[in-house]
């Protein structure tokens, strides 16, 4: 079975359970994925979709920079993520992310890892668009 250790931006919507195929493996004991959905509210506000965009060069280098940093980090056997660009609706599967390992508490810790660095470190852009017709691009505001 072959050994997945891959990040993608896509511009297409994830095949979730293609994806979870791709991490079976006998020696696997757990599967911990994680799901980021597209909310309908944000900081008080109605949220009617989402547009995300990246700089796939970068992004897919520094994704797999993660993956191949949770490798290091934790003992598990093979490690997934997407993300979404493009308008996304409520409700969309806008990043996902899934780890196989022999066993539970690597396969949470290095899910984790990897969640929380590809939305730290991943050149990734969120637009929000709201019912009040206003749009504004999420956590990229740089106070002077």
């Amino acid at each position: 079975m072959p050994n997945p250790q891959t990040f993608a931006i896509s511009g297409e919507d994830l095949e979730i359970e293609n994806l979870k195929q791709q991490l079976l493996d006998s020696h696997a004991g757990a599967l911990a994925t994680f799901e980021g959905w597209v909310r309908n509210h944000n900081e008080g506000q109605a949220v009617e979709r989402l547009e995300y965009s990246s700089y796939p060069a970068l992004a897919n280098k520094e994704g797999q920079r993660i993956i191949e940093e949770a490798f290091e980090k934790f003992e598990i056997d093979a490690a997934i993520a997407r993300h979404r660009v493009g308008m996304l609706e409520i409700g969309g599967i806008a990043v996902w992310v899934g780890v196989s390992a022999a066993h539970r508490g690597a396969a949470f810790d290095a899910c984790r890892y990897i969640i929380e660095e590809v939305k730290g470190r991943v050149p990734i852009w969120k637009k929000e668009y709201y019912s009040s017709g206003a749009t504004d691009w999420v956590n990229c505001h740089q106070e002077t």
